[in-house]
């Protein structure tokens, strides 16, 4: 009996991934890129909020439209303090002398910097998003902007059942700033090949091991052959 069940087909197993399981890859895909970058610590919260819209916000704002396998928009909000702080931390670790940078966050040095981490950041959320669910999304060039208000942004085109979500992030000198999305509610179902039984892997090991058989039989006359031509 147990044998029978043994070598019975397994059922294709399938998960259901989710809109938060997006959000916790990219979520990773910041913290790594902004801790490679910077040499130093990155952490985000652990709790997600669910808002009613995506703003840019002051200090300085950056955000990427991206779309393929589905639509959203990112937005990161950093605050003055947070903004200057991962500017510098990032050119000091390329060995940029710290008085040769710039003290305001307003300067373009600071804006160039912020735009291209958020621009390597997705770059890994899209690596890691097609590695993970084996979904493929394009973006477009960054946009930052220095602010001193609140500013709504929204796709242009219509996103269907669209979620909107925060999620708080920390710097090591303990600056914060936000990740906040705009994802079409999707899910996910990511199907899982089933595992070979015992049968099936011995199959598959007899069949590799005759192949190897006839390869090394094959190459011993070769080998014979060449030998016989050298008259040895």
């Amino acid at each position: 009996m147990n044998q029978k069940a043994e070598n019975r087909p397994q059922k294709t197993k399938k998960k259901i991934k989710t809109t938060v399981d997006v959000l916790k890859i990219l979520c990773e895909a910041v913290k790594t890129t902004l801790e490679e970058a910077t040499n130093s610590k990155i952490t985000y919260s652990s709790t997600f909020i669910k808002t009613g819209k995506t703003c840019l916000r002051p200090d300085v704002g950056c955000f990427v439209l991206f779309g393929g396998g589905f639509t959203g928009l990112v937005a990161m909000n950093f605050s003055a303090e947070s903004a200057l702080e991962i500017y510098k931390k990032y050119h000091l670790a390329m060995g940029i002398p710290e008085e040769e940078l710039s003290v305001s966050y307003v300067s373009s040095e600071v804006a160039d910097t912020m735009g291209e981490l958020m621009n390597q950041s997705v770059g890994k959320f899209q690596r890691l998003l097609k590695s993970e669910f084996g979904i493929s999304v394009t973006q477009n060039q960054p946009k930052m902007v220095s602010l001193n208000q609140p500013m709504r942004i929204s796709l242009e085109a219509e996103v269907e059942r669209p979620q909107y979500m925060r999620v708080e992030f920390r710097t090591q000198d303990n600056n914060l700033f936000y990740l906040e999305t705009t994802f079409e509610k999707v899910e996910f179902i990511v199907v899982e090949r089933p595992q070979k039984t015992h049968t099936e892997l011995d199959i598959d090991e007899l069949i590799e091991k005759k192949s190897m058989k006839k390869e090394e039989k094959k190459q011993n006359k070769v080998d014979e052959e060449f030998l016989k031509k050298l008259g040895l």
